[in-house]
């Protein structure tokens, strides 16, 4: 008789050990050898810091490589760009009412209607139907040809050369030199010296497309992700040129590049510690990068050699950071033309910022700056529009504009572009809170550089 037989109806056998198959162990993970590992760390992060980092001069401009690519676009191909554009901004207004995810929160509903909005201005600009007052050259021609059109193009070609920086080792082995650094004085991780330098050689977008790409892999906190969100994600060296030739700058550009670059990282020193960003989360799982100073190096190589070796699929990495950078994009693009619309609109035709102005007042008083209250008035409008304050003191005396200089880097926040790139990351800031730290680095900047400013006008540095 078997088992079976004796058993009751309905039951079955108990399997034995010997009967169970053996539980399934996930497949070993794939690595590539060391040698290959060290090669393409080292190719593929050259690469990324040659395209990201290097000036390049073509056709009489110098900037970085994939900046020249943008600007080919935008320039030798504008009908293309155009039309690349539109695409971007048909998929940043689809993909949120095609997910659902427009109504998520208030945040997201005011963010689709805005997008809705500047996809109309678009079209408005495009075929010349939008009304005169703001088809101005200081409005929509403006937004859309001087700040859309190159960060729609920006963006998606700079996420894809991003990948050489990111997937390959390089971010982790600065992450262990700078920690020193960065952890002590800023309150962030050592890579995140890498979101710092490309802001400024690039652009504030591609910044925060680093900042918001590491953050989602749980390698910044909440509070480092604002930190270099909203202190090192700056507009770069070449708009920093711009704003230094309106206000006649440019024969001290050295001083006024190098001061306004120590000022803005003060300035983020110091809101680091202050509300509102002292009260966000600052918990977060990642490998200890705290190592002694003799290891550190040797630490910084294994780390980054052990993460060229995971990265055996080089299309899937450039495919997903170009997936990101287009997702971005989309985002960006047309709530660039709506808010910053928006924000010219009030700067020009309502005392909105005359009353910001009257809260800058007292600082642009008690560091002896100029018509005081011109200063200040002229400085809120950076809110809107980084570059206004350039526009609106242009006839300024020198310390006025110098300062004026500096705020519209150091300030960082903008309506017109950089809050609505934020808005489009996972990063959890809001917009008032974005207005406060705004507001907190302006009055920091002020009370910096006018002082600065001072001594460089009594040295001669400045005249």
């Amino acid at each position: 008789m078997s088992e079976r037989d004796i058993l009751p109806p309905g039951s079955s056998v108990p399997r034995t050990p010997l009967d169970s198959p053996a539980p399934a162990s996930p497949p070993p993970e794939k690595l590539l050898s060391k040698p290959v590992a060290l090669i393409q760390l080292i190719v593929f992060s050259a690469i990324g810091l040659v395209m990201f980092f290097v000036p390049f001069t073509i056709g009489e401009k110098s900037t970085i490589l994939f900046d020249h690519g943008a600007t080919y676009l935008v320039t030798q191909q504008h009908t293309l760009a155009v039309f690349l554009l539109f695409l971007l901004m048909i998929y940043g207004v689809g993909k949120p009412i095609y997910d659902g995810s427009w109504r998520k929160n208030i945040t997201n509903m005011i963010l689709t209607a805005f997008k809705i909005i500047g996809l109309v201005l678009a079209i408005m600009y495009i075929t010349d139907m939008a009304p005169a007052i703001i088809m101005e050259k200081d409005m929509l021609p403006f937004l859309f040809e001087k700040l859309a059109l190159p960060v729609g193009m920006i963006v998606p070609i700079g996420a894809l050369i991003l990948a050489f920086l990111l997937g390959f080792g390089l971010l982790e082995m600065f992450g262990v030199l700078m920690q020193p650094i960065m952890k002590p004085i800023w309150k962030t991780p050592g890579s995140s010296a890498i979101d710092a330098v490309a802001s400024f050689v690039g652009s504030y977008s591609i910044g925060l497309l680093i900042t918001n790409r590491v953050f989602l892999q749980n390698q910044y906190s909440v509070r480092e992700a604002i930190i270099i969100a909203t202190g090192f994600s700056t507009v770069s060296a070449a708009f920093m040129v711009i704003v230094a030739k309106t206000l006649g700058l440019m024969e001290f550009w050295n001083l006024f590049f190098w001061s306004t670059l120590i000022i803005t990282f003060i300035v983020t020193a110091i809101s680091a510690r202050i509300p509102p960003i002292r009260g966000f989360d600052d918990s977060v799982e990642r490998p200890n990068l705290d190592h002694q100073q003799g290891n550190r190096l040797a630490a910084a190589y294994h780390l980054g050699l052990a993460t060229s070796r995971r990265a055996t699929d080089l299309k899937q990495i450039m495919w997903s950071n170009f997936r990101d950078g287009v997702t971005m994009a989309a985002a960006i693009v047309p709530s660039i033309i709506a808010v910053g619309l928006t924000g010219l609109l009030l700067a020009k035709y309502t005392p909105v910022f005359d009353a910001l102005g009257l809260l800058l007042y007292p600082f642009t008083w008690v560091t002896g700056m100029p018509e005081p209250l011109v200063a200040a008035k002229g400085m809120s409008a950076g809110l809107a529009e980084m570059f206004l304050p350039a526009l609106l003191l242009t006839e300024a005396e020198i310390l006025t504009r110098y300062v004026a200089g500096v705020v519209s880097i150091s300030s960082v926040l903008f309506f017109s572009a950089m809050i609505p790139c934020v808005l489009a990351t996972e990063i959890p800031l809001s917009v008032p809170k974005m207005v406060i730290i705004w507001f907190e680095r302006v009055v920091l900047s002020i009370l910096i550089a006018a002082p600065f400013g001072h001594l460089a006008i009594y040295l001669g540095w400045i005249s």
